[in-house]
């Protein structure tokens, strides 16, 4: 199960001036670009209510809220509810040329609960592959898709094997459909590892390199690079895939796991004829996971991308508009969900978009790129909080001393001064 990024703008965020409200409420939690592409550049209109609409890399969508890759946007009938509930895009389920490779199992989902209510789910694992449906219907469907909304944005997600001319025909393919963008699969973490597809290529940067630079050089509209968070330094891939020729990168796809065991029957859940295999986990319980890695791709992204046209869009465990607002305050530029629309249909968008207009009235936020990034500044090393605590120590210390000499006597804070030198 996938989902998605987003493109080309810069990490501007705020002055280090802007201050956030004290009084938030944070209940409930709620390189250069080949010659045949154009780079754009993101722009937002003022409204007196918050205005939640982007235009990303030439895309222009109502708010920042993505259906990312995955069964939520697996056939025409879901992404035509998407695009009717509101949603600000849709990346579609990852297609590949030959999906008679592709089988699935069933069941191929499992939960991780705190309780037994349905609103006791917090992770969420999947064994599904890509899409199992032929190449040339997805097509088709795509083509309808932007005939019936040509306003609205539509990404294909895009996986293929270790060919040149395989991913040269599947990206002329479905360019011909009149998608708006890419996005690019080098993330699964499940299924056909044997092929070097999905996350066995975003695992190696060297393979990444070469296919990213195939990629690159045939595409003629934006292309996102999904990266896994099964890696030991994420900046690394995504690093690699900017420098390829990307205009943006998307973070994170589901994390390896295993859900658990039942032990009445001691057989691994999600369980398939009594065997199992590890899989992807999702939902609420990676979005701490998740906005590390978005934090650490975007600083990257600041630091040596900073004058180039370069995007990102957060992933993992997106519930609410205020779970958004934490990834945008991180620097992504669009925000996708996918397992919540499994748990909350399409209509939740408009929750998403309610909570994000509250957040943002209640710092007198006009739009997205007025706090996009502003969080990053206030992340820094371990050695370099230990000095800051014993600076800020040192220093209430010396206001509790009081004066150290007669020279600081002031006129306006006397009896203040005259405080804090009295022992009882």
């Amino acid at each position: 199960m996938a989902s998605m990024s987003f493109a080309v703008t810069r990490f501007s965020g705020l002055s280090s001036k802007t201050t956030l409200s004290p009084d938030f409420d944070h209940s409930p939690r709620r390189t250069s670009l080949p010659p045949n592409r154009v780079a754009l550049k993101i722009s937002s209109s003022t409204d007196s209510e918050p205005d939640l609409s982007v235009t990303v890399n030439g895309l222009k969508m109502p708010n920042p809220f993505v259906i990312g890759s995955g069964p939520p946007a697996t056939n025409y009938t879901v992404m035509k509810r998407a695009f009717d509930e509101g949603w600000g895009g849709v990346i579609a389920k990852t297609v590949s040329l030959d999906a008679s490779k592709v089988i699935n199992v069933t069941p191929r989902y499992a939960r991780l609960r705190t309780g037994s209510a349905k609103t006791d789910v917090i992770g969420w694992q999947n064994i599904e592959l890509i899409s199992d449906r032929p190449l040339e219907t997805m097509l088709k469907e795509f083509k309808q898709l932007k005939q019936e909304y040509p306003d609205r944005i539509l990404i294909a997600s895009i996986m293929e094997e270790y060919s040149k001319t395989g991913w040269e025909e599947l990206i002329d393919r479905v360019e011909q459909t009149g998608v708006d963008a890419l996005e690019i699969n080098f993330s699964c973490p499940h299924g056909m590892p044997e092929r070097r597809m999905g996350a066995a290529v975003g695992q190696d940067c060297a393979l990444l390199e070469e296919v990213c630079g195939w990629i690159n050089a045939k595409a003629t509209v934006p292309v996102w690079a999904k990266m896994t968070p099964n890696i030991t330094d994420i900046t690394e891939p995504a690093r690699v895939s900017l420098k390829s020729g990307c205009e943006g990168i998307s973070a994170i796809n589901t994390i390896m796991s295993v859900m658990g065991i039942d032990l009445k029957t001691l057989h691994p859940e999600p369980c398939v004829e009594g065997y199992s295999t590890p899989g992807g986990y999702s939902y609420k319980a990676v979005r701490p996971i998740a906005l590390a890695k978005v934090m650490n791709i975007a600083q990257m992204m600041k630091s040596e991308f900073g004058e180039k046209d370069c995007s990102l869009s957060g992933i993992g465990g997106v519930e609410t508009g205020y779970d958004a607002a934490e990834f945008i305050l991180l620097g992504s530029n669009t925000v996708q969900v996918c397992t919540g629309v499994m748990v909350h249909g399409y209509g939740h968008v408009k929750t998403l978009c309610a909570d994000l207009q509250d957040f943002m009235r209640q710092h007198n936020f006009s739009t997205i790129e007025d706090f996009r990034g502003h969080s990053l500044q206030y992340f820094t090393t371990h050695t370099d909080l230990v000095r800051r605590q014993k600076e800020a120590i040192e220093q209430r210390k010396a206001e509790r001393r009081g004066l150290k000499s007669d020279k600081d006597w002031t006129g306006d804070g006397f009896v203040k001064e005259t405080e804090s030198m009295v022992s009882n």
